[in-house]
């Protein structure tokens, strides 16, 4: 905790399920420290600054699944805790249309600072997480704007991986089969990006199947429509899971 504010919030921490959920992007919060980082109102509750109903959806699969869920607990215009310091963008100067004047010319140090304080006590409590205990697969859950530097995108969910496609591919099979949402692998995004480092320092790096889903953020823009994505969800991310899962040893 660091005043009123705490760089990771844990959800059903000693959740049974065999997956954990992460949600980096789950928040606004801009600390005070940080003065806002000169953004406008519509800035700091955009897109841009979060992803929205990202949290909600997550929250919903934690209890559907019976999953731990570690979520950030700050804006990613002060950090994006899906990336390492050494990318340019985890203190952006600019996302998108907005510029973010508390980011320009900090030093070195003042990045390290703030790799220290947000990055690295988030990625310690998903570590400490996962080492606890036997996890099948990782999932992380983000969304993203339907308009991205004026130009409509078409997907509505994405399916996303790092280099093992496995969960992905059968977690899109079971979307596409259902027949509602138009989706994709590794869209609007991918890992020519810098979007799954997550799912490449905790899954991949352990050996862990892992998934990330991107939802167009109007498909999850309230409580009730973020629950009904969640649900919506769970027989992918279900299908997904028994595409990675080990059979066990014959007794």
């Amino acid at each position: 905790m660091q005043g009123s504010w705490t760089p990771v919030e844990m959800t059903r921490a000693n959740g049974r399920g065999p997956i954990v959920l992460v949600c980096e992007h789950a928040s606004p919060v801009i600390p005070p420290q940080f003065d806002g980082l000169g953004l406008n109102p519509e800035a700091a509750g955009s897109h841009a600054a979060w992803d929205i109903g990202a949290l909600q959806v997550a929250q919903a699969l934690s209890a559907a699944l019976d999953a731990p869920l570690v979520a950030g607990g700050i804006s990613r215009l002060v950090y994006d805790l899906n990336r390492p310091l050494e990318a340019r963008d985890a203190i952006p100067e600019r996302s998108e249309v907005y510029a973010v004047p508390g980011n320009c010319g900090l030093s070195e140090a003042e990045r390290q600072a703030r790799f220290e304080q947000i990055h690295e006590p988030f990625h310690a409590a998903l570590a400490e997480v996962l080492d606890g205990r036997e996890t099948a697969a990782l999932v992380t859950i983000h969304s993203f704007t339907p308009i991205y530097r004026g130009v409509p995108r078409d997907v509505e969910i994405g399916y996303l991986f790092h280099e093992n496609s496995a969960m992905a591919d059968a977690a899109l099979l079971a979307e596409r089969m259902q027949g509602r949402y138009r989706a994709a692998l590794n869209e609007p995004y991918g890992p020519q990006d810098g979007v799954t480092y997550t799912l490449k320092k905790h899954g991949e790096a352990r050996g862990i199947p892992s998934l990330m889903i991107e939802v167009r953020n109007d498909l999850v823009a309230t409580r009730d429509t973020a629950r009904a994505m969640a649900a919506h969800l769970f027989p992918s991310i279900e299908a997904g899971l028994e595409a990675v899962a080990t059979p066990k040893a014959a007794e």
